[in-house]
């Protein structure tokens, strides 16, 4: 068979020889075939991203809102622990309201007072008033702590108050015991109104004022997740709802079941269910005000700062002077206040507590409903479909 012009194929392959192709590239095919394991590079894609295409990338990823939670979350444990450290751990008497009867200038009672003083490394803030009567009467407005009575003779008689601070009353007992020895002079010292047996260090009120904070932010952060759809109405209501619910029961436990605290049923419930409103209000304002990132103003304020300077576990004369001044005016320090007077202190009510709470839930709902539109809850209302044309 003659040869064909052309047709070398057939010579190529009767020789063996490999047809010649370029190295990386198919014997069938215009395009080159890439290395194993790489792709061939394609316009843009080609390109490795850059710092500011990885950071924007970053950014729209779950990794950045992790990255700075993982730092805050760092930040908050030492804060917490060094909050209720600096205020608790080594209580200090800054000033301490003493009422004084009979103890003159050059008399033994004012000798008394400046080894109080003294002994206490700080002032004691002298109210004088010319009968105990009218002395004790400022121990149940909760005006002074102590009643140092000087009028008889050799003998030196010390009234403490349980019930207005146990870690005052404490801390002024035993001082006044120390001075006595020290001056030779025999002090009688006697609790004018001493704990409930079932609270004997008086942290009972301390630790359901807690609950309500901590439960009335955390109940409208569980309503903002697992209820997100409430209209603004409807969360206020909830909010008020819940506050209401958790009081009773947090009232009933520590009262009816433990027997800690023998409260003043009707009113310490309402007590904690503004205070577990205004907790909860507090956080839905902060939502709105600034989002996601809402709940760092809420713990600053109501757990860093509220709950070790709300006066609970530690008097405020013990305090530092701007923990002591400061914790009055905020939700946990006016829900103690209150709390405290409604079981000890009933007969002598103060307004200033309740309106510190009132204040704040009042603010909180307004900012809320002021700016709702801004809240990442509710749920829109959706047009009604046209009908279908009929056919």
């Amino acid at each position: 068979m003659s040869d064909i012009p052309g047709s070398s194929p057939s010579s190529d392959a009767s020789s063996g020889a490999a047809p010649d192709v370029p190295p990386g590239a198919s014997s069938g095919g215009a395009h080159p075939r890439p290395p194993h394991g790489e792709r061939p590079p394609h316009g843009e894609h080609g390109r490795k991203p850059g710092w500011p295409q990885r950071w924007a990338a970053f950014k729209e990823s779950p990794f950045l809102p992790a990255t700075v939670l993982l730092f805050i979350l760092a930040a908050a444990a030492g804060l917490f622990a060094g909050s209720y450290t600096y205020a608790m751990a080594n209580p200090t008497p800054r000033q301490v309201p003493t009422a004084v009867v009979g103890a003159g200038h050059g008399t033994r009672g004012e000798a008394f007072l400046t080894g109080m003083e003294k002994a206490l490394d700080a002032s004691v803030e002298v109210h004088r008033y010319d009968t105990v009567g009218a002395a004790r009467e400022a121990v149940e407005q909760q005006e002074v702590f102590a009643i140092l009575d000087a009028r008889e003779g050799e003998r030196i008689r010390f009234d403490v108050s349980a019930a207005s601070g146990a870690s005052v009353a404490d801390l002024l007992a035993e001082t006044a015991a120390k001075v006595g020895r020290t001056l030779k002079v025999p002090v009688t010292v006697t609790d004018l109104n001493p704990l409930q047996p079932g609270d004997p260090r008086g942290l009972a009120i301390f630790y359901i004022s807690l609950a309500a904070v901590i439960i009335g932010f955390v109940g409208a952060i569980q309503l903002s997740v697992h209820a997100r759809g409430l209209n603004p109405a409807e969360r206020i209501a909830f909010t008020l709802a819940y506050a209401l619910l958790g009081a009773f029961a947090i009232a009933a436990v520590v009262d009816w079941w433990l027997g800690a605290l023998d409260l003043p049923f009707v009113q310490s419930w309402l007590v904690l269910a503004l205070t577990l409103f205004t907790s909860g209000m507090v956080f839905t304002m902060f939502n709105t005000l600034v989002g996601r990132w809402s709940m760092i103003p809420t713990w600053g304020l109501m757990v860093l700062l509220g709950n070790p300077s709300s006066g609970g576990a530690v008097s405020w004369p013990l305090l530092p002077s701007a923990l002591g001044h400061i914790g009055r005016w905020l939700p946990p320090g006016a829900s103690v206040n209150a709390q405290h007077t409604a079981v000890y202190f009933n007969g002598h009510q103060h307004l200033f507590p309740y309106l510190v709470l009132g204040g704040w839930a009042l603010v909180a709902s307004t900012v809320f409903w002021v700016w709702r539109h801004r809240h990442p809850g509710g749920r829109e209302s959706r047009p009604s479909r046209p009908a279908h044309a009929a056919t």
